[in-house]
Parts: structure tokens; sequence; C-alpha cells
């Protein structure tokens, strides 16, 4: 279910379908170009310019927070949480993305998660968050969820978040780059044993 997503680190997916999607792409070595870029905020981790040029050809879509469009060049399409665009066929939602006890990722810098759907399946990549009421609204077959604390919910939260959404398969992420580890997406996945399964990916 899960063969055309690869996790290249951090908060950055490949996601192979009718299109080449990427989230977040940061520190990536790969050249395969993109059809379409999601960044979901405008910290250096998530909009890095330098590793979107890797990536971005003539045709190359990027769907970013407004903050982040002055950084970019190319076809770029702005979105704030509630926002429903079509790119290239692609169905994508920009829900909310914040946090709930810290500062990092305020509720009103419009930050976003996505929500998009590759060969019929409803993917979310969550963003710098925390675990928010809004997520007990969100239907997806898989979740990308960031496990690591400090900036985003800890994996004791992220497990509350999968149990929300109730996906078909939950993946951890934003961890073994700047903060976490590996224990973080262990943790997440014990938590959810019997109720969500949870997969692993080894960074490509």
């Amino acid at each position: 279910m899960i063969d055309n997503i690869q996790w290249l680190g951090h908060d950055t997916f490949r996601i192979k379908g009718e299109k080449t999607i990427y989230t977040d792409p940061f520190k990536i070595r790969t050249k395969d170009a993109a059809d379409i870029i999601l960044i979901t905020h405008e910290h250096y981790d998530h909009c890095s310019p330098e590793d979107i040029k890797k990536i971005q050809g003539p045709d190359t879509v990027i769907v970013a927070t407004p903050d982040c469009a002055g950084q970019l060049s190319g076809k770029v399409k702005t979105v704030i949480p509630g926002d429903r665009i079509t790119v290239q066929g692609i169905e994508i939602e920009a829900v909310p993305s914040y946090n709930t006890n810290k500062q990092f990722h305020t509720k009103d810098r419009n930050w976003v998660g996505y929500i998009f759907t590759v060969n019929g399946q409803r993917i979310y990549i969550a963003g710098d968050t925390d675990y928010i009421p809004e997520m007990k609204n969100i239907k997806a077959d898989i979740a990308l969820l960031p496990v690591s604390g400090t900036y985003v919910m800890t994996a004791e939260e992220a497990v509350q978040a999968a149990l929300d959404i109730k996906p078909e398969i939950a993946i951890p992420m934003h961890y073994n780059s700047i903060v976490g580890s590996e224990k973080d997406a262990k943790k997440f996945a014990e938590g959810l044993k019997d109720k969500v399964e949870v997969i692993i990916l080894k960074q490509e």
C-alpha cells in the first residue's frame, strides 16, 4: 500500500502516483524532478529554496503558504488553512497546523498541513503541529505525523492524533534530523499497537 512513499528524512517525502509529489524538501540528494512540491511553512528546514531548486522543473507547481512565496520562483500557488485547490489533477486541501503549548508555530501564522489524494489514497502530512482539535475532522488513509516533541507533538501526543484520524497506516516523521530519534518513532508505534498500523520507513 505504501510502496509509492519514500521518506527522505525530516518531513521530506517523495510520493509517486499519477504525479511525483515532494513535501518540505530539505537536505535532499535526489535530482528526481517533482510535478508538485508542498511546503507547510516558512522555517528553513521546510521552505528551503536551494533544495526546491534541485527538484524543480519548468512545469513544477509549488504549493506554499504566502510567507514562503517571496523566497520562491516559478509556478507558485499560495494557500491558507481551509483552502482546496486542484493542481495537475491532484486534489489538495490545506488544513491547520500549529502549536498549542509553545510559540514556534502559532495559529495566527496560518501555517498548514496538507491532505492530497494519490492513487485513490488520501494522504495527510501534518506539518509542524501539536495535537490539535481539528485532527478529529481529518479523514485520511495514510497519516504522516511528527513525533519528536520540542517543536512539535511528542510521540504520545501523536498517538492521540492517530487515534482521532483513524488512518489505515500512520508513518512517523520529524526525527533523526534536528530533534528526535528513532526511539520516538518506536514509542509512537508501540502506543498504537493493535489500534493503527504504524510503518517506520527507512530513510532513503
